[in-house]
């Protein structure tokens, strides 16, 4: 451990209609030394976005998990008491809020087990600054974040020492054969992040450096790079280029599926990436009451927000397990659950 601290009949037919759409048009992966698994997750998820004009099978549920020491299967586990469905989509973030750093070790274990039932797999991390000797500071304001890229300064050692740690997390999923989909420095359109909010050409820097990194030094070649901006202005604008990036999305905490609550939508679409809601939340952002009909969310889909082929329920009150009419929404025609997965793109048997 590193110290970061049966399938139905639908499954087979799914297969059998991506193996049909993989044909047709492969995508190449940001990473051209992408594993063949991680070339196969991304293909997937390119079919289900060519399923545009498809009546079933082209959405995959998601929920996250918790944050490094609250990471598990739990939440998961109650989805499934509650409707008979498994998400297809597991989230964990490695952030350590108490300690102010990051934690792995959880959150990879509930990921390997995922992957190993068959799920896949979407980590996060809510950095700590490393502007900041102190650590924390994820609400740090000002940091100039070209000082992260400068050789020889404090903030640029803690700063590699962080990205070692985080590689160092995704390393043993890689050695545990798991594809992740990786989602850093998500909601970079937002001022409520440290790295939020900035300058855009010194942000896609530093993109690209931490892309680099885990891909050529560290050798990283299980991730596939999720481009996650809050939904708002300036959606587009923090987009590091087609090398640096495989899925884009949106996150977005609202009641209101429709594009004059949900803004940004066709300015992401447009990258020419497969599109998924990468946190989604009822209500806002803050204090949910935890009654949102999530029926309302797939219909919204449905009618405005078509090319969406992942979305991820944010934990808490947000969450699948704590809202009303979850089992419909798992059981839409749209809906792929963790059982409906093909065994090719997973880690199931």
């Amino acid at each position: 451990m590193s110290n970061c601290i049966l399938r139905g009949t639908t499954a087979v037919v799914l297969l059998s209609l991506w193996t049909v759409a993989t044909n047709v048009s492969a995508l190449e992966p940001a990473n051209p030394k992408a594993s063949a698994k991680a070339r196969t997750v991304l293909n997937y998820f390119g079919a289900l976005a060519a399923r545009t004009n498809q009546p079933n099978k082209r959405l995959l549920s998601g929920q996250f998990t918790d944050f490094g020491r609250g990471a598990g299967l739990r939440l998961l586990g109650e989805i499934q008491n509650q409707t008979g469905h498994w998400p297809a989509l597991l989230g964990a973030d490695y952030a350590d809020f108490g300690r102010g750093g990051l934690f792995c070790r959880l959150a990879n274990e509930a990921a390997i087990e995922y992957w190993k039932q068959g799920g896949l797999v979407t980590i996060s991390a809510h950095l700590y600054n490393p502007a900041n000797p102190k650590g924390g500071g994820l609400r740090d304001k000002g940091v100039d974040l070209n000082s992260l890229l400068t050789p020889g300064t404090d903030t640029n050692k803690r700063w590699m020492e962080e990205l070692d740690i985080l590689a160092a997390g995704l390393q043993e999923l890689k050695d545990a054969g798991v594809v992740v989909l990786w989602r850093p420095f998500h909601e970079m359109n937002g001022g409520w992040f440290w790295w939020g909010d900035q300058d855009p050409d010194a942000f896609i820097q530093v993109w690209r450096h931490m892309f680099d990194y885990f891909s050529k030094t560290k050798g990283l070649d299980n991730l596939l790079w999720v481009y996650g901006p809050n939904h708002g202005s300036n959606t587009a604008k923090f987009y590091a280029g087609d090398r640096y990036v495989d899925l884009v999305g949106l996150d977005a905490y609202t009641d209101f599926i429709d594009p004059q609550h949900i803004k940004g939508y066709q300015e992401v679409v447009a990258l020419g990436k497969p599109f998924g809601f990468t946190e989604y939340g009822p209500h806002g952002a803050q204090n949910p009451p935890g009654d949102y009909d999530y029926r309302r969310f797939i219909e919204g889909l449905q009618r405005d927000f078509p090319k969406t082929t992942f979305f991820m329920s944010w934990n808490s009150k947000w969450s699948l397990a704590r809202n009303n009419y979850t089992k419909e929404l798992l059981e839409h025609p749209w809906m792929i659950n963790r059982e409906d997965l093909p065994a090719a793109v997973t880690g199931g048997k």
